[in-house]
């Protein structure tokens, strides 16, 4: 029978200490490259499998993170996410997944059964959370960041959210409409489509545009959303000529009903979405929209998570830049629709 390896094991054909091989693989940001590198060929060739349970007994850490998000439906989500996890596994984390549905009370109970699996930090989506939510995060003692949005309660890592509406807003306002309506999604528990929603209705304001002119639409972020949207929005005010959405697969919605309705883009109709999806270059006409570095996000809330544990310091709010990509589907408005 072949016997189990122990560390020791490892330590000496590494040509380490057993202590260099606990850090290495309990906290492998502690230890040099070439030091990890050493170790994890020893522990390739010996096959050698840690005792998770002793290890965290020791070491007082789980070497798992765990992640609580809106839903697991939305491609900007799942890309951060996985991004999140590259950077964790690189370092020798575990990243634990779970999605409440936009639902704060099911949050509440996700956060707490990360905790009881004594998780050894939490990354959450934005920052509007239940007031359970807020009590369990102050007594518990372990390092917790908010993404997409940055609050100053904890450290955050995320966008101007308003900003980005108010950029896809101006970009049609510049180019001449004032009929222009959003697409936006559901803002009951959902900070980042509020406050992009505030963006959109700034900008309106900004050129001193009457209140009917500007119109919301609140729908669920996905294509049949968009549908529903440039249904609602165009029965409401036919003579829309432009239409911000909150995201691109919102806004890819919204163009194919536009051309079912006999709307031509952007002859008849200008649509500028939010992520720049990968879709958004390939359709026809392209989809003009605003680009969020979303695997950045995942990347450095990750980052910022390893330093935290590490007993680093970290930027308590980091900001992440977004730009206009413009393509086919906004232009000027006919004048006949001014």
């Amino acid at each position: 029978m072949r016997t189990k390896s122990r560390i020791e094991d490892v330590a000496l054909a590494a040509g380490v200490s057993t202590a260099t091989v606990s850090r290495a693989l309990s906290q492998p940001e502690r230890v040099s490259k070439k030091t990890r590198d050493l170790v994890q060929a020893a522990v390739e060739q010996l096959g050698y499998v840690p005792d998770a349970a002793g290890r965290a007994l020791a070491s007082g850490r789980t070497q798992t993170v765990g992640c609580v998000i809106p839903t697991l439906d939305l491609a900007i989500f799942a890309r951060s996410t996985h991004a999140m996890q590259l950077v964790l596994a690189n370092a020798g984390y575990q990243l634990l997944v779970a999605s409440h549905n936009y639902d704060h009370v099911a949050e509440v109970e996700l956060i707490k059964t990360m905790q009881h699996r004594s998780v050894d930090a939490l990354v959450l989506v934005g920052a509007q959370h239940h007031a359970q939510a807020w009590s369990s995060l102050k007594n518990w003692n372990k390092p917790v960041l908010l993404t997409w949005v940055c609050d100053e309660r904890l450290p955050s890592v995320g966008f101007d959210n308003q900003g980005i509406a108010a950029l896809a807003t101006r970009h049609l306002l510049d180019l001449g409409h004032r009929k222009i309506g959003m697409i936006s999604g559901h803002t009951q528990h959902n900070d980042r489509a509020d406050q992009r929603r505030l963006g959109f209705l700034a900008e309106i304001e900004r050129e001193d545009l009457c209140a009917g002119t500007a119109a919301v639409s609140e729908q669920a972020l996905n294509i049949q959303g968009g549908r529903l949207g440039l249904r609602a929005l165009k029965k409401r005010h036919p003579a829309l000529t432009a239409l911000v959405c909150g995201n691109d697969m919102v806004a890819i919605g919204a163009m194919l009903e536009a051309q079912e309705m006999g709307l031509r883009i952007p002859q008849d109709i200008s649509i500028c979405g939010i992520d720049n999806h990968e879709l958004a270059g390939e359709i026809s006409p392209g989809l003009t929209t605003v680009s969020l570095p979303t695997q950045d996000l995942g990347r450095i809330a990750a980052t910022q998570i390893l330093h935290i544990l590490a007993g680093e310091p970290v930027a308590h709010q980091s900001l992440l830049p977004f730009q206009l990509v413009q393509r086919g589907s906004t232009a000027k408005p006919k004048l006949t629709s001014l």
